[in-house]
């Protein structure tokens, strides 16, 4: 992974004393809060219903041990205990006083990480593939690119006030796992000739005009991405709405310009550039941050482990967790775990300091001091020996990290919702744990297979609930809150948006009306192995919608 130069860790130190003395003069009464706002913005602290909340960047999702074990003395020593992993692949922390957040951030300046960019309007954490680097079906390595746009994105000068926030993802898999088509700018890495380019994808997002991104450009040689980024940015910026937050995001300026016209004005904009405007990328610098990436040192194992299969055959719930939560591994001998932290009854996405420390033991004993934070708000150690799976099943299984459940039922996306944030409608979390304890079956719930649930508390989809194959969206109406029902969304390389089946359900009847659709699906998929998603888009929703609201 990338290590901080001597001109990253100064201007990171810089910043905190910057931000330290802004906190000094919030707290003494010197600057309001509405003065103050966009100083902490700058800086990842948010005001939430109850206490700032603050958000952590963690570039393309990539951890060393030493930085998680930081994070869990953070959850321990300034929080209530835990951590929430987002699905921009950062950690939030709800409950850290003002007071302290300048300590915070300089004790994670010491292990290289910091809050900049992870909130106002400037391009935001760039996001990945989390098996990147260990993935069969990458066809390079996207993370050195990740690093290449984060240096190139953070404090640009042109692209540091936009009209909106602004979120870049980038995957080099032929199965998108990185959801870039409900991103501003999504990038898939692609090879044409023996030349890397990246197929370009603008104006995607959710929220209250969910937009599934427009193809840009199919090919752009990697020399020259930075430079097509800067002619997407520069077009946004200039015609970007200002007057109107909720119509200030690029989908729509794609839209209301068309997607011919937009093209147009990038290329347009991309051929105006100077030899001296362009962007300097020496092919030696690039060379550089690829080296950071190199893949670790695997110790050659056998393709089939004896020992792997003699405890799957011992253990049934051990042989249900590697069905479910391992990732064939481009080194054979090897796969990548998905550390599920959606268990039954806890918060998802939320670790504890003592979880996160067990995490950061285990990839140094068994998974080369690597760890990932997906997109689904799961933890992933992408190096694993077969051979060691027992051992780290069992570590997790103790501390409450073994549920056999990634991309199923009970992994689902939720925001924090009305629990924590002053913009939500509803409240997400308990809807989403009355919903597992429907499918808490392990057995049952891997009949079903993988079906995904997304849920948010408004409409800004923070729970990404447009793309979730069932998406539940919490409302409010004359102050009590309702769900609406979703089907067909997707965030992979067929992304689609869901549709709203029908009027909003009380929070009790959701469960039981969750149930009835999958249930259906059961009766109706043409094998076990066709996947729910498969079985809605050949029969359509209107079957659907009518199981969903039948008489319970």
């Amino acid at each position: 992974m990338y290590r901080y130069d001597q001109f990253d860790a100064r201007l990171v130190a810089e910043r905190v004393a910057q931000f330290r003395g802004q906190v000094e003069r919030r707290l003494s009464g010197a600057l309001t809060e509405d003065e103050f706002k966009p100083l902490r913005l700058q800086n990842g602290v948010y005001l939430q219903l109850h206490a700032y909340m603050l958000r952590i960047a963690i570039p393309y999702g990539q951890l060393s041990p030493r930085q998680l074990r930081r994070l869990a003395e953070i959850a321990r020593n300034y929080d209530r205990g835990f951590g929430h992993f987002t699905t921009r692949q950062n950690i939030q922390f709800n409950w850290v006083a003002l007071k302290d957040i300048p300590e915070v951030l300089e004790k994670l300046a010491e292990v290289e990480m910091h809050a900049i960019q992870t909130s106002g309007n400037c391009i935001r954490n760039t996001t990945t593939d989390h098996f990147a680097g260990a993935a069969q079906d990458e066809v390079v390595d996207p993370r050195a690119w990740c690093e290449i746009i984060r240096q190139w994105s953070t404090f640009h000068p042109e692209f540091a006030f936009l009209p909106r926030k602004f979120k870049i993802a980038v995957t080099a898999a032929e199965h998108d796992r990185a959801a870039i088509r409900v991103h501003d700018v999504g990038l898939h890495i692609r090879q044409k000739d023996g030349v890397t380019g990246f197929e370009v994808h603008v104006g995607g997002g959710q929220g209250r005009t969910p937009h599934i991104a427009a193809l840009v450009n199919p090919f752009v040689p990697e020399t020259q991405i930075l430079d097509y980024l800067e002619a997407i940015m520069r077009v946004y910026n200039r015609y970007g709405r200002r007057d109107n937050k909720y119509k200030a995001r690029i989908k729509i300026l794609v839209s209301e310009l068309g997607e011919a016209e937009y093209i147009r004005q990038v290329e347009e904009e991309f051929a105006a550039q100077r030899a001296n405007e362009k962007v300097d990328l020496p092919a030696e610098e690039v060379a550089r941050i690829h080296a950071y990436f190199e893949p670790p040192a695997l110790a050659p194992k056998p393709a089939l482990s004896k020992q792997l299969e003699a405890a799957k055959a011992a253990d049934p719930s051990f042989a249900r967790w590697t069905r479910a939560n391992l990732h064939p591994h481009k080194v054979a001998g090897y796969t990548s775990v998905t550390v599920s932290l959606k268990p039954l009854g806890a918060a998802p996405g939320d670790a504890t300091d003592t979880q996160m420390l067990l995490v950061a033991d285990l990839a140094e004993k068994y998974g080369y001091g690597d760890v990932r934070v997906s997109h689904a708000q799961n933890l992933i150690l992408p190096h694993v020996a077969l051979d060691d799976l027992p051992e780290v099943y069992k570590a997790l299984g103790a501390a409450g990290l073994g549920a056999a459940n990634e991309s199923r039922i009970t992994d689902m996306i939720v925001c924090p919702g009305l629990d924590y944030c002053n913009l939500a409608n509803a409240r997400s979390i308990p809807v989403a744990l009355a919903v597992q304890k429907v499918f808490a079956d392990p057995a049952y719930e891997e009949d079903i297979g993988k079906l995904h649930i997304n849920v948010s508390g408004c409409i800004n989809a923070c729970g990404h609930h447009h793309v979730g194959h069932i998406g539940i969206l919490g409302v409010d109406k004359k102050g009590e809150e309702f769900y609406q029902i979703l089907l067909g969304g997707r965030a992979d390389e067929k992304a689609a948006l869901g549709e709203i089946v029908g009027p909003g359900l009380k929070a009790e009847d959701v469960p039981a009306a969750i149930h009835r659709v999958v249930e259906f699906y059961r009766t109706q998929r043409t094998s076990p192995s066709e996947k729910f998603i498969d079985t809605l888009e050949r029969l359509g929703h209107q079957t659907f919608q009518e199981a969903l609201y039948a008489a319970g």
